[in-house]
């Protein structure tokens, strides 16, 4: 493996969600472990599933992961470093200040912009912390996905320049309060970052234009802060040898072929490994250690018979939802289990059924349109700019708050406005208007990755927390965006997965953080499923017996309604082939 090469102090592992970037930091954890060094294997993802991969609780704490000599993991739990941020910042004013102070500072801390603060903070003291670089040879780590990743990576500058600048002075005890003391990280863990001898990033990436695309855009965004030293790896490669006799396989060979041929030209200069699709889960210690080795050969089928003969369809849905005439559609899941295609299908199948539809996406990597790659009347499509978001509610504050300060109270309001926790807010309140929206047409959303939406539902939670204790003695009839998303006439979250353990332990752990929130979610689609494709490929049909097992715990221990998408020949971009999704597929479309 060339990205294992004289491997550098830190090692980043990114990309799209659902390329595999989880199970390659993992094994290449273990592969350093075996050469004798001693590892630190960390995930900055929110919805981090490192514990999952080794069967072991891990958590937000340095764990011996006890079958692998030298292994030791951590998972950054936002939650876990926002609370401890809190005690940090609220515990020296406990006591001293009245209580109705504290309560308040407290309210002021719950957000989701402090929950950012605190992950960051942790990642950075990663990066700089002379303990820990006497205790390991390499700290592995394995990053959120694409867009979340960026903006982590995009901090260390964003907050140092915040700093420098002598912002944030005009915080006084509100999430800035604590920043001024990590100056001096901020900047050791800027130039870690871009020091190409103790870091390499490595771009994970799949065999499909949409994926190599996105690993084009990443490579240019890290080159532009300064993260040059990059390697890609291709993961997930149906082998060509799959395609003899099995037309099913062969679409995929050819498509995969064609993507790798017509690789984007910046790509084409990095190191780069392929890795070819196993016929096995990823999870365990063995799966792991057998991700870089030569496939082994598969036996012969001597059992062609279907594996999914009928199963709920997407369609069935479709048909639910439109008997309510107007709503909210959120669809949630892991990165790269389809949630974008699959909210695009929804949508385009409503605006067909006559239905007003307003597509739109929270994800900061979203690609409707590519996706949609045409239009629809009754269509329209919107997305959660965080950029666009942010200078519009810079520009309402200041129209509004700003006008009644003098000179200096004025520019001491566009400094804080200045912080990157401004784009956590101005997020939010677009949220909260795309679901008003859902109050006259058919909002469908796709949302961010899971950790990333999580947060954004934290701020959600803490807006509808603070109007509860400013109303609460009122009397006053009030409702919150909080209060749309709990009532399930309002709101629909359907859970997207693959019939895979991994993603299914997520999306079962995501309906439980749900449920804590008071949201439940209406049903379960299981999504670019081979077993329903129906293959004959000795590898493909090996894993296809593998999600039966899977989608029967969908079907029976965490859905009370669920829809079974089959792989489709050619990959389902453009509104005839969404369709298609949502009207049943041909056989000779199925892969």
């Amino acid at each position: 493996m060339k990205f294992l090469a004289q491997p550098p102090r830190f090692l980043f592992f990114t990309g799209k969600g659902g390329v595999g970037k989880t199970s390659i930091a993992c094994a290449t954890a273990v592969d350093l472990a075996a050469c004798g060094k001693r590892v630190l294997l960390v995930s900055t993802d929110p919805a981090s599933n490192v514990g999952q991969v080794f069967g072991i609780d891990i958590g937000n704490k340095i764990t011996a992961v006890d079958a692998v000599p030298r292994l030791f993991a951590l998972e950054i739990d936002p939650q876990a470093a926002a609370q401890g941020y809190r005690d940090r910042i609220v515990g020296p004013v406990r006591g001293v200040l009245p209580d109705a102070v504290v309560k308040g500072i407290e309210e002021q801390l719950s957000g989701a912009c402090t929950t950012e603060i605190a992950a960051f903070d942790e990642f950075t003291g990663l990066l700089t912390d002379a303990g820990l670089d006497a205790d390991y040879d390499h700290i592995v780590f394995d990053t959120a996905p694409t867009g979340h990743t960026i903006r982590l990576l995009q901090l260390p500058g964003a907050w140092s320049g915040f700093l420098e600048d002598g912002k944030g002075d005009a915080s006084c005890l509100g999430p800035l309060a604590g920043l001024e003391k990590q100056r001096i990280q901020y900047k050791g863990a800027l130039d870690a970052l871009a020091d190409p001898l103790r870091t390499r990033m490595v771009l994970v990436a799949r065999a499909q234009a949409a994926t190599l695309r996105e690993a084009a855009r990443t490579h240019d965004e890290l080159t532009a802060i300064g993260l040059s030293r990059q390697y890609l790896v291709i993961n997930g490669v149906l082998p060509c040898a799959e395609a003899h006799n099995d037309p099913l396989a062969r679409a995929i060979v050819e498509r995969e072929q064609a993507a790798l041929a017509a690789i984007p030209a910046r790509l084409r200069t990095l190191p780069c490994d392929q890795l070819s699709l196993k016929p096995f889960n990823l999870v365990g210690l063995e799966a792991l250690r057998g991700l870089f080795a030569q496939a082994a050969p598969l036996p012969a089928n001597d059992d062609d018979a279907p594996f999914v003969s009928t199963a709920p369809t997407l369609a069935a849905l479709v048909d639910e939802i439109a008997g309510d005439g107007h709503g909210l559609v959120m669809l949630m899941g892991k990165g790269g289990v389809g949630k974008t295609t699959i909210a695009a299908a929804v949508a385009v199948a409503l605006a067909q059924r006559g239905l007003a539809v307003q597509l739109t996406t929270s994800d900061p990597a979203g690609r409707l349109a590519e996706t949609l790659d045409g239009m629809l009347a009754n269509l329209t499509v919107s997305r959660i700019d965080p950029q666009a978001a942010t200078e519009r509610y810079r520009e309402q504050v200041l129209r509004t708050k700003g006008a009644k300060l003098d000179a200096a109270g004025c520019a001491l309001l566009e400094e804080d406005l200045r912080s990157p926790c401004t784009e956590e807010i101005a997020v939010f309140q677009a949220f909260a208007g795309v679901i008003r929206d859902a109050g006259k047409q058919f909002v469908v959303m796709d949302t961010a990755p899971t950790g990333h939406t999580l947060l954004l539902l934290d701020a959600t939670g803490a807006y509808h927390r603070d109007v509860a204790r400013q109303m609460g003695e009122s009397g006053v009839h009030f409702v919150t965006p909080m209060m749309q998303l709990q009532d399930r006439h309002q709101t629909k979250v359907l859970l997207v997965t693959l019939a895979e353990t991994t993603p299914v332990l997520e999306a079962a752990q995501l309906q439980a953080d749900l449920l804590r929130a008071g949201i439940t979610p209406w049903a379960w689609i299981v999504n670019n499923s081979v077993a329903a494709a129906q293959p004959h490929s000795a590898l493909l049909r090996q894993r296809a017996r593998s999600e039966m097992r899977e989608i029967a715990a969908v079907a029976t221990r965490h859905a009370g309604r669920y829809a079974v998408v089959p792989l489709l020949r050619a990959e389902p971009v453009g509104v005839e082939r969404l369709l298609a999704l949502t009207a049943g597929a041909r056989r000779e479309d199925l892969i």
